[in-house]
C-alpha cells in the first residue's frame, strides 16, 4: 500500500539566493492567517511536514527539466548511455556524461529542488519553536526528526553534485545571501543532523502500511552509512556499522526471494525496502502545466523505447534516454537472475520501434513503461506512473555491513557471509571471499539504474581507471579529481552577486 504525501501548496519556494526589494510585491492579506499564527495546531504543523516531502517528487521533471537524481548520477558511470535524439537531446546530460558541462549547460533543478527541501524542513523547525496546540512532547520529537533527516537527504543531493554550497539551517532574510561552505563543512552538518534525530529515539525502525514513506530510522541509518562511506571517514565506520548491525538484527527486513518482482508495483515496500520515493498513478492529475503536482512518475516514459508499440512485450513507448550498455548486459553471468530483471532485451523484436542515439537494443527493465503502469491516471499518461523509487534496499545493507567490516578489520568471514547472502539471492551459489573489489562489484551488479555506482566509484578510488574514454567515441575524456563536483550553474553564481565562488570544472 502506499502512503502518498501529497503537497497542500504551503512554502512553495525555490531557493533564490537574491530577492526584490520592491515594496509593492509585499502583501498582507486582510482575511487570512499569516505562518506565525497559522502553524500553532498540530494539525498544521503536520501540513508543513508533508510538505517537507514533497521535493523528493519534483526531480524527474520540475523547473523546466528532466533531471532525475539517481539518472543524473548514472550517466557519469559505466552502465548506461544518455540516448534521446542525438547529442544535442537533453545537451547538459551529455556534456556531463563526458565530464564536459559548463556553468551554462548543466543539470539545475537538483539544485533548486535540493535547496527547496532544505527550506521546507527549516520551516518545520522553526514551526515548533512556538507553543502548538494539541501536540505531546513525543508529536514534536517526531516533527523534529523527520525535518532533521530529510534536511540531510537534500542536503546529500548538493554535497555530492555540486560539493561547495551556500548553506543555512534557519531560512534566510532579504537579501537572501549566505556563506558558502564547503563539502567537508556540509558533511559535518548532515552527520549533525543525523545525531541529532537519532538521539531523539522516535523513528520507528520500519514503517506501517500507513506510515510508508515516512522516515524511519533504518532510512537514517541508511542515509549515515551512505555519506560516511563517501566521504572516507574512517572515524564514523564503527558507528556506520553498528547501525547496519541493528537493521539486520531487527528482523524486519530481509531479502526478497524473487529480485525481478522487487522492482514491480508487487514488490513495492516488500521486506527488502527499506525506503522509497512514493508515485501512484490512481487519479494522478500531474500535467504539462502542473509539473508539481502529486501523482506519478516521468522516469519510465524516459527510459523506454520510443515508438514502442503499445502493449508489446507488456511495455509502453517512451523518449529513448538512458539506454543500457551492452558491456553492462554482458558483464551479468547467464544465470545471474539479475540480468533480465535489470536489462530489457530488445534485441529479438520483430517488429519496428525508433531506435534512437546510442541504442544498443538494452533498456533498464527496473523503471521501464509497463503497459498497466499508468492506469486510472487523469492527466496525462506518459507523466503519471506509479513506479516507486527504490532509495534503500536491505541488499545496500548487507553490502554495507560487509564492506565496514573489512574497513574496520572484523571478521572476513561475517562480511563474506553477509556478501553471499546477496549473490545466493540472485541465484548464484560459487560464493566470494568479502574483499572491498569483490564487495564494489557486487553492488555494481545489484544496483544497476539505481543511482549508486557513480558514487562507489570516485570512493572506492576506481573512478579515474573506470570512467575512461569508450570505444564508440562517446565518451572521450576521462574522469579526473577535478570533475568530482558539477560546476555550479552560472543563473546561482550571477544571483549571489559575488558572493560564490565557482567549483574548479
Amino acid at each position: 500500500m502506499k502512503a502518498i504525501y501529497k503537497s497542500i501548496g504551503i512554502a512553495l519556494v525555490g531557493l533564490s539566493l537574491t530577492a526584490c526589494g520592491d515594496d509593492f510585491l509585499t502583501v498582507t492579506s486582510p482575511t487570512q492567517e499569516d505562518s506565525s499564527e497559522y502553524f500553532t495546531t498540530k494539525a498544521h504543523v503536520e501540513e508543513a511536514v508533508v510538505a517537507a516531502y514533497d521535493p523528493m517528487h519534483w526531480t524527474d521533471w520540475s523547473m523546466g527539466n528532466y533531471e532525475p537524481y539517481t539518472l543524473m548520477s548514472d550517466i557519469m558511470a559505466d552502465d548506461l548511455w544518455v540516448g534521446g535524439s542525438d547529442k544535442n537531446d537533453n545537451q547538459n546530460w551529455h556534456l556531463m556524461a563526458n565530464y564536459e558541462a559548463t556553468p551554462l549547460k548543466v543539470i539545475t533543478s537538483i539544485w533548486i529542488d535540493g535547496f527547496s527541501g532544505v527550506k521546507r524542513c527549516n520551516d518545520v523547525l522553526e514551526d515548533i519553536q512556538s507553543e502548538i496546540e494539541g501536540a505531546t512532547a513525543d508529536d514534536l520529537k517526531y516533527f523534529e526528526a523527520q525535518a532533521r533527516v530529510l534536511r540531510a537527504y537534500y542536503a546529500n543531493w548538493l554535497w555530492k553534485f555540486y560539493g561547495n554550497v551556500p548553506y543555512f539551517d534557519k531560512n534566510l532574510q532579504e537579501p537572501y545571501i549566505t556563506e558558502q561552505i564547503t563539502a567537508d563543512q556540509l558533511y559535518e552538518k548532515m552527520i549533525g543532523d543525523l545525531d541529532a534525530a537519532l538521539a531523539l529515539d522516535v523513528l520507528p525502525m520500519k514503517g506501517t502500511d500507513t506510515t510508508f514513506g515516512r522516515v524511519t530510522k533504518a532510512m537514517a541509518y541508511m542515509l549515515y552509512a551512505e555519506i560516511v562511506m563517501y566521504q572516507k571517514d574512517d572515524t564514523r565506520y564503527p558507528t556506520a556499522l553498528k547501525y547496519m548491525k541493528e537493521i539486520i538484527e531487527s528482523g524486519e527486513y530481509s531479502l526478497n526471494p524473487d529480485y525481478a518482482q522487487i522492482f514491480e508495483e508487487a514488490g513495492e515496500w516488500c521486506n527488502e525496502s527499506i525506503y522509497e520515493i512514493n508515485y501512484i498513478s490512481e487519479n494522478a492529475a500531474r500535467d504539462w502545466g502542473a509539473p508539481l503536482t502529486a501523482g506519478g512518475t516521468v522516469l519510465p516514459t524516459l527510459i523506454s523505447p520510443n515508438n514502442w508499440p503499445s502493449g508489446q512485450d507488456g511495455h509502453n513507448t517512451g523518449w529513448g534516454f538512458c539506454p543500457v550498455r551492452l558491456s553492462t548486459y554482458e558483464m551479468f553471468s547467464a544465470d545471474d537472475a539479475r540480468r533480465d530483471a535489470t536489462c530489457w532485451d530488445v534485441r529479438a523484436f520483430d517488429g519496428t520501434y525508433n531506435k534512437r542515439y546510442q541504442d544498443e537494443g538494452f533498456f533498464l527493465q527496473k523503471y521501464s513503461a509497463r503497459a498497466d503502469g499508468n492506469a486510472g491516471q487523469v492527466a496525462s499518461g506518459e507523466l503519471n506512473y506509479n513506479n516507486n523509487w527504490r532509495i534503500y534496499r536491505y541488499s545496500e545493507t548487507l553490502l554495507n555491513a560487509a564492506e565496514l567490516l573489512i574497513l574496520t578489520g572484523g571478521s572476513a568471514g561475517e562480511a563474506a557471509g553477509y556478501l553471499n547472502q546477496v549473490r545466493h539471492r540472485a541465484g548464484l551459489l560459487t560464493e566470494l571471499p568479502a574483499t572491498i573489489d569483490n564487495i564494489i562489484e557486487e553492488r555494481h551488479l545489484e544496483f544497476v539504474g539505481e543511482g549508486k555506482r557513480y558514487w562507489d566509484l570516485i570512493r572506492s578510488g576506481k573512478a579515474a581507471t573506470t570512467l575512461v574514454p569508450d570505444e564508440y567515441g562517446y565518451r572521450t575524456n576521462s574522469w579526473t579529481a577535478n570533475k568530482k563536483y558539477l560546476p555550479i550553474p552560472q543563473s546561482e553564481i550571477d544571483r549571489a552577486q559575488g558572493t560564490l565562488t565557482q567549483n574548479p570544472y
